[in-house]
């Protein structure tokens, strides 16, 4: 007599779907993470072109001579009326997509996927044009989740199951902006909440990957951080990681406020869409003039900090009037994300920490790198409420691989540190607000 062994219930739930039905979920799961990844891939591909011709334009005609200071006002005027005009035309696009992808997904928001898809698209162009401090992250997930709407279409799939797709879509987004599949699954089941059930994560993974295969083989893009030294800490360094953690929880804390407290403030200051739309666009004028460090393509960038090149003074102002900068453009309402400048200052705050650390004598030289990645890790989780998510990230986007048990370490501490502090996650806050009525001015 032989004996079977019974199933595990994860199995026993993928095997329950018909034959039919597994293949057709895992069809749509590869068309959705397709779609999505061949979106992005073009979204990024884009950006990358226009933000190394802006730049090019500036260094070519200095805009310290009449002619180029007209040209300069009204080129950022029109981009901040374009900015207007497209939140006006569609108020979900506003700030980072991420707030309102989820309340598309519990029920309390509808979304117009071809309608949000390509003025997502195009305000995100437009913000990163105009120098503002905004991310692509954000606005990736949301398109993601736009496209997984819209092949939800090509089937006539019942309202029910509309959430795989959302969800789907936006981890197809987040894997295919930062090239990072796993912490695009984790992003779904630990930022987002959902069910974790096999059904879903063989849609998630599915998705996942294929977007990371489009934006690997056909777009050809590599680690967002490939640093150049990244030797891992010792053991008797590894004390690094949980004061990073509470170094860099600590600053979340603040960091969250700023941005919460400033787009808080000018709901409160009523000030007419437009005139809070152009706000940044004048700011990022006024830093090409006076402090073009701050900007995109001007500026040192996470790669670039690796040598420790800046004085800690320069690092401090650098690190103060980024972080400052990014609230002020997040908090206009335009379209654009929260997590890119977000791990910037991360790593800002990496290198303060590495400069003081190897003035010490603490690190070596090609430790640099592995205490910015610490920073980046510790900064996205105190912020986002996401360890494992900001862990994976950050693992994925620089390769530090044999330093994954420091950056979850870091990551879980600066959460911990945080909430300690009463700071809540700032999706969560960003949600309140949206659902309190404000989001006709973007969020």
């Amino acid at each position: 007599m032989s004996f079977r062994a019974p199933l595990p219930p994860s199995l026993r739930e993928l095997q329950s779907l018909p034959g039919t039905g597994a293949w057709r979920l895992m069809l749509q799961a590869l068309v959705t993470g397709l779609a999505a990844g061949g979106v992005i891939g073009f979204f990024r591909l884009a950006y990358t072109q226009i933000n190394s011709r802006v730049v090019a334009c500036v260094q070519a005609w200095p805009p310290d001579t009449p002619q180029s200071l007209a040209v300069l006002a009204g080129a950022l005027a029109l981009l901040a009326v374009m900015a207007w005009l497209l939140l006006r035309h569609e108020p979900i696009i506003g700030g980072s997509g991420i707030p309102q992808v989820e309340l598309v997904i519990q029920g309390h928001w509808r979304m117009r996927w071809a309608r949000a898809l390509w003025t997502k698209f195009l305000g995100t162009l437009i913000s990163l044009t105009g120098g503002l401090s905004v991310g692509r992250e954000g606005p990736c997930i949301m398109m993601g989740a736009a496209v997984g709407m819209g092949v939800s279409r090509l089937w006539h799939d019942k309202n029910e199951t509309m959430p795989r797709y959302l969800i789907g879509g936006s981890v197809a987004g987040l894997a295919a902006a930062f090239g990072a599949p796993v912490a695009g699954l984790c992003f779904a089941f630990e930022e987002m909440k959902t069910p974790l059930s096999p059904p879903m994560l063989l849609f998630t993974s599915i998705t996942a990957l294929s977007a990371w295969l489009v934006i690997d083989a056909l777009f050809d893009y590599g680690r967002v951080f490939p640093f150049a030294l990244l030797s891992p800490l010792v053991w008797q360094q590894w004390w690094i990681a949980p004061a990073a953690g509470a170094v860099m929880g600590m600053f979340g804390a603040v960091y969250n406020r700023a941005i919460v407290g400033g787009t808080l403030l000018l709901d409160k200051a009523r000030l007419p869409s437009l005139a809070r739309a152009a706000m940044p666009f004048f700011l990022s004028a006024f830093f090409l003039l006076c402090y073009p460090q701050v900007l995109v393509g001007f500026g040192p960038n996470a790669l670039d900090l690796e040598n420790l090149s800046m004085p800690l003074t320069g690092l401090l102002l650098l690190l103060c009037v980024k972080a400052l900068f990014s609230c002020a453009s997040f908090a206009s309402g335009v379209s654009g994300g929260l997590l890119m400048p977000m791990l910037l200052v991360g790593a800002l705050g990496g290198a303060l920490l590495a400069s003081v650390l190897s003035g010490l004598n603490v690190i070596a030289a090609d430790q640099n790198a592995t205490i910015i990645v610490l920073g980046m890790a510790g900064l996205f989780s105190a912020t986002v409420r996401a360890p494992l998510t900001g862990a994976a990230l950050l693992a994925e986007m620089s390769g530090a691989f044999s330093d994954a048990p420091l950056i979850l370490i870091t990551a879980y501490l600066a959460a911990l540190t945080a909430n300690c502090l009463g700071s809540p996650p700032i999706y969560e806050s960003l949600k309140l607000r949206l659902r309190a009525g404000k989001g006709a001015n973007g969020c």
